[in-house]
């Protein structure tokens, strides 16, 4: 019963990309647990072949950090490339949520959605922090020109 549990609620959820970390750097030195951080990160689009984008964002470290319990801040930067020829695996829709991780134990998460601009042929990357209650402003843009890959 159980399996089948996880398994309509795995075919339930959207298909995100999972990320790979790239790298760190420590910020803030903490006696107890891990320091507080940069991490960047790296994801291919999973409805569009040949782009892939990177991530930089604060993960809150110390005892709180250590144990998932810490809430990272709102603060991140993307960047999205061309890294092969530009393919599309079915309809694209706007605003459609590409990457989502959790950045509190409940509240908080990071998202990154795709737009389509067509009067450009030029995809857009925003990414964005929300919280249950009240979400923040502070966000980042990165767009990707459709254009033939060179060989």
């Amino acid at each position: 019963m159980l399996k089948k549990l996880i398994a309509v609620a795995a075919l339930a959820l959207p298909m995100l990309a999972g990320a790979e970390e790239i790298g760190q750097v420590s910020t803030v030195f903490k006696f107890v647990g891990p320091n507080d951080r940069i991490v960047v990160e790296a994801f291919d689009d999973p409805k569009v072949d040949g782009v892939t984008c990177y991530l930089s964002r604060a993960k809150t470290g110390g005892l709180k950090g250590g144990l998932g319990l810490a809430e990272d801040r709102a603060e991140a930067s993307i960047a999205c490339r061309q890294v092969g020829p530009i393919n599309f695996k079915g309809d694209l829709k706007d605003g459609e949520e590409v990457f989502k991780e959790r950045t509190s134990l409940v509240f908080k998460t990071m998202q990154v959605v795709r737009f389509l601009d067509k009067k450009r042929n030029t995809l857009v990357y925003l990414v964005y922090s929300d919280r249950l209650i009240e979400g923040s402003p502070q966000n980042a843009v990165t767009a990707i020109p459709i254009v033939p890959w060179a060989q």
